[in-house]
């Protein structure tokens, strides 16, 4: 049965501004209910309805469900920042698993025919990548990282509640980026710091994390995608089951900054921090997405180059709007991005931090 009412949490993310435009072109009869966490943060572009739902706040859940009056949910909010996570443990806790039992158990009690996607993690398999082979569903979570962990255990818990009738889904997708990701991530934090010295806004000096690291990557086109599809074969999935969303191929940290440099033409010395490693590191992260391929007919599409070319372009311009925070996506941005090359820096720009850059394992 195709969702009339399709309700998104995390709506006004990264991966949710990109979600909303797929599941509009899957799905053009539905609803789509956009979650943001507080009301005043307004309708999340490209949602037929906003809803305020904030995963801290349990005892509010039911009733927000009640409001939506969803037939499909789909679950990306959470706490993502791996390096938040260490420093505050508790919250990554008490949101990304007490926050997503809580909304499945007001799922459950409320709309319970409702295929309830999950945003799992890659990061849960962590130190079982150690191994050296491809990861598959069935391995044992390792988490390395409490994000990892919380993640985990949301996702072990939401298994026992298919037993208990939720319509689980869910997907463990792997490191992916694009168009409007913060340069809290990898692969967007080296196309800020080009971009911005593109702009002269910072000295021809990238400072980067570990670069002998291999990290499974994904447009995020591509997961969307694989979001999509899932729930579009909804009624022919197991409930519970678990897909590994990945592209099998590892690529080299420091060969995408060699990459981007090379699309940008600009020279530049890498510094690498010892400040930007994880207290825990895997080298190598791979994974089997076998399962996704069979059950989904779903493998990843695009090009790596175009989606190193759209980060680029999309940091230039930031950069040339003199803003860190993403605006609204355009249909362009879910195409490919043409380059573009925006010079200098433009009169009253000003010389700002050079920008984190963490190393994912898995999403």
């Amino acid at each position: 049965m195709r969702p009339a009412r399709i309700l998104l949490t995390g709506a006004g993310g990264f991966v949710g501004r990109h979600l909303l435009p797929a599941l509009r072109a899957a799905f053009p009869e539905a609803v789509l209910i956009g979650a943001t966490r507080r009301a005043d943060e307004g309708r999340a572009p490209g949602s037929d309805e906003a809803l305020a739902l904030d995963l801290d706040q349990l005892g509010t859940l039911p009733d927000a469900v009640a409001a939506a009056r969803p037939d499909a949910v789909l679950h990306l909010a959470a706490r993502a920042d791996v390096g938040a996570s260490f420093r505050d443990p508790l919250a990554a806790w008490r949101t990304n698993l007490m926050g997503t039992v809580g909304l499945a158990e007001a799922v459950l009690r409320v709309a319970p025919r409702a295929p309830f996607l999950m945003a799992s993690s890659g990061e849960v398999y962590g130190l079982a990548f150690r191994a050296g082979t491809p990861v598959a569903e069935d391995t044992t979570p390792a988490p390395a990282n409490p994000y990892a962990a919380s993640k985990a255990a949301a996702d072990l818990a939401l298994g026992e509640m298919a037993l208990r009738g939720l319509r689980a889904i869910r997907m463990r997708p792997f490191t992916h980026t694009g168009a409007g990701q913060s340069d809290g991530f990898v692969v967007a934090a080296f196309a800020h710091q080009v971009a911005r010295i593109e702009a002269g806004l910072q000295p021809p000096l990238l400072q980067t994390g570990a670069l002998d690291r291999w990290r499974d990557f994904l447009d995020v086109r591509d997961v969307c995608s694989a979001y999509v599809t899932a729930l579009a074969r909804a009624d022919d999935l197991a409930p519970g089951m678990a897909l590994n969303i990945c592209s099998g191929t590892p690529r080299r940290i420091g060969d995408m900054l060699d990459s981007l440099l090379r699309l940008s033409g600009v020279e530049a010395r890498v510094e690498q921090e010892a400040a930007r490693l994880r207290p825990t590191d895997v080298e190598r992260v791979l994974g089997d997405c076998s399962r996704a391929r069979a059950v989904l007919g779903w493998a990843p599409a695009i090009p790596w180059e175009e989606t190193l070319a759209t980060v680029l372009a999309d940091w230039r311009e930031r950069v040339a709007q003199g803003r860190v925070a993403p605006g609204p996506l355009s249909a362009r941005q879910h195409a490919q991005m043409p380059r573009q090359h925006l010079g200098r820096a433009p009169p009253g720009h000003r010389l700002e931090p050079v920008p984190d850059c963490r190393l994912p394992l898995g999403d």
